[in-house]
C-alpha cells in the first residue's frame, strides 16, 4: 500500500518530464541539421570563390598578353614620342625668345645660335636627351651673357648726379638710390600745358595679326613732343605668340576714348594709371576704374612700382623681371608726368629709383626689344619693334 502509493506521487510529473526530454532531442537535431546547412553553403561559397579566381586569371592572362601585342606597345610608344615633343617644343619656343631678348642687348650670339641650330638637329632626329641637354646648356649661357652685360655696364662720367627730376623737358641723370647709382633718361611734363594720351594702330579690340607701328610714326601723327613704349604685348617674332601675333590683354584708352579689353577680366587686376586734366592718379586693380572717357587716358601695366611715394613691388617669381636691362616706365607726381628709362636694372630696383626722384606714382611698361624713348623728333633710346601703342606728350 506504501509502494502504490509513492508510484501514485510522481506520477504527475512523468508527462512533463517526458515533454522536456522531447524538446531537448529536437533541439539538437535541428542544431545538427542548421550545422550541416552552413557547412554546405560555406562549402558552395568557396567552390564559386575558387571559380571565379579561375576567371580573374584568365582575364589577367589575357590582358598581359594584349599588352606584349604590337598595337598596344605602339600606341605606349607613341604616347611617350608626343610628350617628348611637346616638352622639348616648349623648352626650344622659352629659349628662342630669350635668345631674341638676348639680341636686343648685345650682338655676340653667333655661338648660341650655332647651339641652337644644333638643338633643333637633334630634335629633328628624334634624339630628345641631346636636344633638351643643349637647351639647357643655352640657357645657361645665357644667363652668363646677361651677368657680363650687367657687370661691364657703367655710367658716363659726364653725367651729373641728381635725385631730382627735371622741371621740364629731358634730362640724362645719375639718380643715387639706396641700393645704389642708376643711370636714367627721363621727360617730365606739367599736366597744366600737357596732355598724357595713347595711340593706337587698331581702331578697337584685336586678338591676332593686329597692326602696329613705330613709336616714331605715332609721335608725328599725333603732334607729340615725347612718347615712350607701352605696355606688354604679344610680339610677332615670339612663337609662343603665333596665334595673338601683336595682341595686347590689359585695359587701355587710346585718345579716341576708345577703351582696349574692357571685357578682359582675367587681366582685369593689373594696376593702371589714369591722366587727366592736370593730374595724373593710379589705382590697384584696373577693374576699379569704370569707362569715363572725360579723361585723357587709362593705361594698365605691370607691376605697379609706386603708390602714395611708396615702393610697392619688391620682385616676383617672372624671370624677366629679374634680370638687368632697360627698364621703361610711366609715372606722375603732382601736377608733373614722367616717362622715362632706367638702365641696367631690374623692375625691382627700377622701383627704388623712382622713389629716389620723388614719384609719387609709377607702374612699369614693357623693355627688352621694345624699348624706345623719344624727344623732339629723335630717340634717345631705340627704336626698338613696331608696337600696338605709344605713350605720348602732347601740348594742350
Amino acid at each position: 500500500m506504501k509502494i502504490k502509493s509513492a508510484l501514485s506521487y510522481f506520477k504527475p510529473l512523468h508527462a512533463p518530464l517526458k515533454l522536456l526530454t522531447f524538446l531537448f532531442a529536437l533541439v539538437l537535431v535541428v542544431s545538427v541539421v542548421i550545422n550541416i546547412s552552413q557547412k554546405k553553403e560555406n562549402d558552395k561559397l568557396a567552390l564559386e570563390l575558387a571559380e571565379t579566381k579561375k576567371t580573374l586569371d584568365v582575364h589577367i592572362e589575357e590582358l598581359t598578353a594584349l599588352k606584349k601585342e604590337d598595337q598596344y606597345v605602339k600606341n605606349k610608344q607613341l604616347e611617350e614620342t608626343i610628350k617628348n615633343i611637346e616638352d622639348t617644343y616648349k623648352q626650344s619656343v622659352g629659349m628662342y625668345e630669350k635668345l631674341l631678348d638676348l639680341k636686343g642687348k648685345t650682338k655676340e650670339v653667333e655661338d648660341l645660335d650655332t647651339l641652337f641650330a644644333q638643338a633643333l638637329t637633334y630634335l629633328s632626329e628624334r634624339n630628345y636627351a641631346s636636344g633638351a641637354a643643349t637647351l639647357k646648356s643655352i640657357g645657361a649661357k645665357i644667363l652668363e651673357k646677361d651677368q657680363e652685360i650687367a657687370s661691364t655696364f657703367s655710367i658716363p662720367v659726364n653725367v651729373v648726379q641728381s635725385n631730382a627730376p627735371p622741371g621740364a623737358g629731358y634730362k640724362r641723370q645719375t639718380v643715387k638710390a639706396e641700393i645704389g647709382e642708376y643711370l636714367v633718361d627721363i621727360i617730365a611734363a606739367d599736366l597744366n600745358s600737357t596732355r598724357v594720351i595713347v595711340d593706337t594702330a587698331s581702331d578697337g579690340d584685336c586678338k591676332n595679326d593686329c597692326p602696329v607701328s613705330s613709336l616714331a610714326d605715332y609721335a608725328s601723327r599725333s603732334g607729340a613732343f615725347a612718347g615712350i613704349n607701352g605696355p606688354y604685348f604679344c610680339p610677332a617674332d615670339y612663337p609662343s605668340c603665333a596665334d595673338k601675333k601683336n595682341s595686347f590683354d590689359t585695359l587701355l584708352m587710346n585718345k579716341n576714348k576708345v577703351y582696349f579689353n574692357s571685357d578682359n577680366n582675367v587681366y582685369s587686376s593689373v594696376p593702371a594709371i589714369i591722366f587727366s586734366g592736370g593730374s595724373g592718379r593710379i589705382v590697384g586693380q584696373s577693374l576699379e576704374w569704370g569707362r569715363d572717357t572725360g579723361v585723357d587716358s587709362v593705361i594698365a601695366s605691370q607691376p605697379m612700382l609706386l603708390s602714395g611715394g611708396n615702393n610697392v613691388f619688391g620682385g616676383d617669381d617672372e624671370p624677366k623681371r629679374g634680370t638687368k636691362g632697360s627698364r621703361s616706365f610711366v609715372g606722375s607726381s603732382g601736377n608733373m608726368a614722367y616717362i622715362g628709362v632706367v638702365h641696367n636694372a631690374t623692375v625691382a630696383e627700377v622701383a627704388y629709383v623712382l622713389k629716389s626722384l620723388g614719384l609719387q606714382s609709377a607702374i612699369n611698361l614693357d623693355s627688352g626689344g621694345s624699348t624706345a624713348l623719344i624727344y623732339n623728333g629723335s630717340y634717345l633710346i631705340g627704336p626698338g619693334r613696331n608696337t600696338p601703342f605709344g605713350i605720348l606728350f602732347v601740348s594742350k
